[in-house]
């Protein structure tokens, strides 16, 4: 297994992933390629992918605003699930935003998402009593 920085060259693969594992996802905001551009004009540092045997299995994005930092689409393909990789995507994250400062990194999980609420619990993420609010600006 190999972290490493996203490439170019590694945009259909990723999309083609997160089409997988984030099917329901609003398309008018979160579709792969508008998302990817977005992240390569912004801290473009922060995007991982892992790979095994030169297939890209997993990615992670982060972000870091110099106060918080914030983790997003931390997926792994379905039939590598549940053999680390998602962990180890997120601790490679969390020494990055560690390095740059970072003293408390955010994520927001949908509330239907049980499964995944307890994946970032055991990797030492507490719920915290938050209402999250967004804007929709184009």
């Amino acid at each position: 297994m190999n972290i490493r920085p996203y490439q170019e060259s590694d945009a259909e693969l990723v999309s083609a992933l997160w089409d997988e594992v984030f099917p329901n996802n609003p398309s008018h905001h979160s579709s792969p390629k508008l998302v990817i551009s977005q992240k390569l004009a912004v801290q473009p540092e922060l995007f991982f992918v892992t790979e095994i045997n030169s297939v890209i299995v997993g990615t992670i994005m982060a972000g870091y605003d110099g106060h918080r930092g914030w983790l997003y689409t931390v997926a792994v393909s379905p039939q590598y699930q549940r053999q680390g990789i998602g962990s180890k995507l997120v601790q490679h994250a969390e020494k990055v935003l560690i390095a740059m400062g970072c003293l408390k990194i955010n994520l927001q999980v949908r509330v239907s998402n049980a499964e995944v609420v307890e994946f970032y619990r055991k990797l030492g993420y507490l719920i915290e009593e938050r209402i999250s609010m967004g804007k929709l600006v184009a």
